[in-house]
């Protein structure tokens, strides 16, 4: 069997066009054994990104490229047996993807492998153990990850708290556009009463937040001392019920 071969730029350019012209080639190098399209193609599965959405073959492939060790297929298939994608949920098997995701340099493997150690989903508790590896995600530059470093250090946890440090990932993951880091640069923003920054950094972190997450920014404001905040908060509900 002859195995496509393909440059990062040409599999760039495959995947930067419409996802129903992507589609047929990663099906066809998927079925030829290319673990890299597996992966691509099973998430056009998963999505129903030009292609009928079908989270069990979505699963078939991110299972073949995984058996390969490949990093993202890995990750992939620790999500579909965390949220019941196409499989049965399943928490342990979630996290046994997810080590070895975060083991083969995965950076979003090891933010979930970190989370499961943090939350003790499908393995003992360690937050110590999490903390390492959010760090080792955040070196790569993963801006969810840089977040909840910062969280660690200004919380104290497992660190000296360190409100300078927080403050600086923060910044790097509101940049990273991270939206809970483009919230909680804000925060810490207007405790340095910066608050023509921080208003605009609240207003990034609720065009790129989700419906629950917008729910307790509404109110974190609705609660401040702030005057500017609180309207702030208003303004933002108001715009919400408009649409």
């Amino acid at each position: 069997m002859t195995i496509p071969s393909i440059t990062t730029e040409q599999l760039r350019a495959v995947l930067s066009g419409p996802p129903e012209n992507a589609a047929p080639w990663l099906q066809l190098a998927a079925e030829q054994g290319l673990p890299e399209a597996q992966t691509r193609f099973g998430q056009l599965l998963l999505e129903g990104r030009g292609v009928d959405r079908n989270p069990q073959e979505a699963v078939h492939w991110f299972t073949r490229a995984a058996r390969v060790e490949h990093p993202m297929a890995m990750n992939m298939l620790g999500r579909c047996h965390e949220l019941g994608w196409g499989v049965a949920a399943d928490s342990i098997v979630a996290v046994y993807w997810y080590r070895l995701a975060a083991l083969a340099g995965s950076d979003w493997g090891m933010y979930n492998y970190a989370t499961a150690l943090m939350l003790g989903k499908g393995v003992a508790a360690d937050r110590a153990t999490a903390f390492l590896w959010f760090r080792k995600a955040a070196d790569l530059g993963h801006a969810k990850s840089v977040n909840v470093v910062g969280g660690f250090y200004e919380d104290g946890w497992e660190v000296q708290r360190d409100l300078e440090v927080a403050f600086d990932h923060y910044r790097r993951a509101a940049d990273g556009g991270d939206f809970r880091g483009q919230f909680n640069y804000a925060r810490l923003l207007a405790d340095r009463n910066e608050m023509e920054a921080a208003i605009q950094w609240l207003r990034r972190a609720w065009q790129a937040g989700t419906d629950a997450f917008r729910e307790k920014m509404l109110g974190f404001l609705a609660g401040s001392p702030r005057e500017s905040l609180r309207e702030l908060g208003t303004r933002l509900g108001a715009e919400r019920s408009a649409r």
